[in-house]
């Protein structure tokens, strides 16, 4: 017991120290002193390579500087609250293609022009993460009035009538359904409803909704979990139907995790463990060169993505939090070893001690595919998030009103020490 609270002392700090230089790196490349926003098209040493600002990625942003302020002491710092409000407001002025309808752009100029608009509900969810969590570190109203604004709206296009999206219905489209939209509404249902009873309220039956969604998911007699579903939710034939994404996966297992702890339905907690933790990390993990697959196919063919046997930085993220959240919630010995497989590879592997923040992108063998630090699609956002709820998780693991659950057999104390040099 006493080792292998050393070895979780010693993994928290290591996440707290990590998070810092994370942290520092963002703040010192990515932020547009002239317009507002941020950069995230950074190079290795944190030089911008590209000005287009990116949604998803400016969302993101601003929720994560706010729950850490929100959340760490030593992160309630005003530098960082006013960057997260100049990132706010340049997406209130911006963000949304033709005010006052919601719908937002992609891509985004550098002072705040559209260039590209996807007919998805995703820009809209981060957007909707950020006024939300910013109303919660300021106080301010008219965060919180856009965040469930676009929320009603989200809805609206997923439950009733999806036009608004852009989308024209061709009759040979499968009517098929992506994990990622009930995850996402899932996601939101959380964020919206923390600490707010009424809002909480408002929002049960859609989160149950969800949740039901992303089960489906589940399929081949409960052997697998497929990316896309019927609407219905059987199994689609093709390329489509086979499709498996084992850190999405794992990023819905400790979504719906978490929405059944808050519901205090043990029977749900042990089926997601099983099938959502448990079932993708153990098809998704590489036993040649370690890490996690992009892409697989679950009848075994060669997936039709190029980068399917790539390892990227936000599926190991994933799986980080997932396997310690379920190791916090069951005491099973099992996710904890999965826990400390997962980080020490993602340690060994992604990190950069010389210039702070993670490579996303490497080749299957775990060699640095792409040297850059941020790009379309990964900013200050995974990484960050999975270093501080690891750094959560593990002080509660420690605190001595939650006494650490008994090591097994099967689990060996991985020692983050010996990888501090690397």
């Amino acid at each position: 017991m006493e080792k292998e609270r050393e070895t979780l002392q010693a993994w928290k700090e290591r996440m707290g120290q990590e998070l810092d230089r994370v942290v520092a790196f963002w703040m010192e490349h990515s932020h547009d002193q002239e317009h507002g926003g941020f950069f995230t098209c950074l190079g290795r040493d944190g030089k911008v390579y590209d000005d287009f600002k990116y949604v998803w990625l400016q969302g993101r942003q601003v929720w994560m500087y706010c729950r850490l302020y929100r959340k760490f002491e030593r992160f309630r710092r005003p530098e960082l609250l006013d960057s997260a409000k100049a990132g706010g407001e340049f997406l209130l002025r911006y963000a949304r293609v033709a005010p006052p309808g919601k719908k937002c752009a992609f891509v985004l100029t550098r002072d705040g022009r559209p260039v590209k608009v996807q007919r998805t509900i995703f820009s809209e969810c981060f957007y909707t993460m950020a006024m939300n969590e910013l109303w919660r570190v300021t106080g301010e109203a008219r965060y919180q009035s856009e965040a469930v604004e676009m929320m009603d709206q989200i809805v609206h296009w997923v439950r009733k009538d999806p036009s608004g999206l852009g989308r024209p219905w061709l009759s040979g489209t499968p009517a098929s359904e992506s994990m990622a939209v009930p995850m996402m509404l899932l996601n939101l249902v959380e964020q919206l409803g923390e600490a707010d009873e009424e809002l909480a309220s408002n929002y049960a039956e859609l989160g149950d909704w969800c949740a039901q969604r992303i089960l489906q998911h589940v399929q081949r007699d409960g052997q697998a979990v497929l990316e896309n579903v019927s609407e219905d939710g059987k199994e689609l034939s093709g390329c489509l139907g086979r499709h498996q994404n084992p850190g999405h996966a794992l990023e819905a297992g400790w979504f719906l995790l978490r929405h059944a702890i808050r519901k205090g339905d043990p029977e749900l907690r042990a089926h997601v463990v099983d099938k959502f933790l448990l079932l993708p990390f153990r098809s998704g993990w590489d036993p040649d060169h370690g890490g996690l697959f992009y892409f697989q196919d679950v009848d075994g063919l060669c997936p039709t993505q190029l980068e399917w046997a790539m390892k990227l930085w936000w599926p190991h993220s994933e799986a980080m939090i997932a396997l310690l959240m379920g190791y916090s919630d069951s005491g099973d010995p099992a996710l904890l070893h999965l826990f400390y497989q997962v980080a020490e590879y993602t340690f060994r592997q992604f990190r950069d001690p010389e210039y702070g923040e993670w490579f996303g992108y490497l080749n299957r063998e775990g060699t640095v595919a792409l040297t850059i630090k941020g790009g379309p699609f990964k900013g200050c956002f995974h990484v960050p998030r999975c270093l501080a709820m690891c750094e959560e998780m593990l002080g509660a693991l420690l605190s001595p009103v939650a006494p650490v659950p008994a090591q097994g057999a099967g689990s060996p104390p991985a020692d983050p020490a010996r990888g501090s040099a690397e």
